[in-house]
């Protein structure tokens, strides 16, 4: 092995060493989120990146805001007016969709965030998949439950429903 293969590959390294860390350190993430779309949430003003899936219009959000940003698992429900619009239920992080799963009402899109949307990787892992799925299951429980302490039971029953429909998608 020549000493210039050698050294070269250790350039290489201390070229993508700085980039790998960015991504996977919490302030590169932050700042790789700062340039997504941000919306908020008209009543409680809590603030998130919305799947491009969702289209444009009032989004609303349930679940926890830490900081002023959507954080851990919920939805995030798009209004038309009077009539609720797709929705996405998954997992956010500092405000940015991790995975999850956004429902149409025609079909489900299944994954991980990339690109500003969900599901939309070419070469996307069958256990993403099944991993979105899980956990769109839960943040729909979680929904429901938010509605059953509310007295709310036909709201907190459609999303108990909706737990159980993501969940035959995982077979």
């Amino acid at each position: 092995m020549t000493a210039q293969k050698i050294f070269g590959g250790v350039q290489r390294l201390f070229f993508v060493a700085p980039i790998a860390a960015m991504m996977f350190h919490p302030q590169g993430f932050a700042q790789a989120a700062a340039e997504l779309q941000w919306s908020q949430d008209p009543g409680s003003h809590c603030k998130f990146v919305a799947p491009s899936s969702l289209t444009g219009g009032p989004t609303f959000w349930i679940g926890a805001c830490l900081e002023g940003k959507a954080s851990g698992q919920g939805m995030l429900r798009r209004r038309d007016g009077e009539r609720a619009g797709a929705a996405f239920f998954g997992r956010l992080r500092d405000g940015v969709p991790e995975i999850g799963v956004i429902d149409l009402g025609d079909g489900f899109k299944a994954g991980r965030f990339s690109s500003g949307d969900i599901g939309d990787e070419a070469a996307a892992e069958p256990q993403d998949r099944i991993d979105a799925f899980r956990i769109a299951a839960e943040a729909a429980r979680l929904v429901g439950a938010k509605y059953a302490a509310e007295k709310n039971a036909g709201s907190a029953r459609h999303y108990e429903e909706l737990a159980k429909t993501l969940e035959l998608q995982i077979d």
